[in-house]
């Protein structure tokens, strides 16, 4: 069924139902939303709210088919995204593709470090592999293509942008991102409640620094 405000409202499985929106902004508004009736009791009996890109699942559903018919009223806009802590991430700007990605933005390296690092991020959704939160912010200007042949292990810490998103690529791993830099901080931890430092709607800021400060 479609809700209003550009909101397609499908069944998954028995307990579950996938909201499909046009853009990644009403993602956030939808998420927020979404967030805060859950808070006040008014969603019912509800596991897991999931964003991406461009949905959201709902999942441990009690009613899928009652829950569904009330979402088809709903108007989305794309304001409202979820305000979450703000992360620092110490990063140390020396990654492999620094260069080319700085001439990809017609600019020296020392001016795609302030560029890149002068935005405050916002993580959209997660995925890839654990920990891993796609963050956006960067230009549409800024916006680069992937590697055309992907790397066959990234570093842990490894701070990448693709297309118009930035990262940090949790552990080790294959990866086709663009890598600026890296960061000691550890994006996620299974000894740590929770293990993903980063959630969605959690702000994000990379702090350039030298080397030997890099712990």
């Amino acid at each position: 069924m479609t809700a209003g405000g550009g909101v397609t409202v499908r069944r998954v499985g028995e307990a579950a139902l996938l909201l499909e929106v046009a853009d990644q902004e009403r993602v956030a508004a939808l998420y927020a939303r979404l967030l805060a009736e859950r808070a006040d009791g008014t969603l019912g009996d509800l596991a897991e709210i999931v964003p991406a890109a461009r949905t959201v699942l709902l999942d441990g559903v009690a009613d899928p088919a009652a829950l569904a018919g009330r979402l088809s009223g709903w108007i989305v806009t794309g304001s409202g995204p979820v305000e979450g802590p703000l992360v620092e991430l110490p990063t140390v700007y020396d990654g492999p593709d620094l260069a080319e990605v700085a001439e990809l933005w017609g600019v020296g390296t020392e001016e795609a470090v302030r560029r890149h690092s002068g935005i405050e991020y916002r993580v959209a959704f997660c995925g890839f592999a654990p920990g891993f939160g796609y963050l956006t912010g960067l230009p549409a200007e800024l916006a680069v293509p992937r590697r055309a042949t992907p790397r066959a292990a990234v570093p842990a810490g490894s701070v990448a942008v693709a297309g118009g998103y930035s990262a940090v690529y949790p552990g080790p791993s294959p990866g086709g991102w663009q890598l600026l830099g890296r960061t000691a901080v550890r994006l996620w931890d299974t000894g740590r409640e929770p293990a993903a430092l980063l959630a969605p709607g959690t702000r994000v800021r990379f702090v350039p620094v030298k080397g030997h400060e890099h712990a």
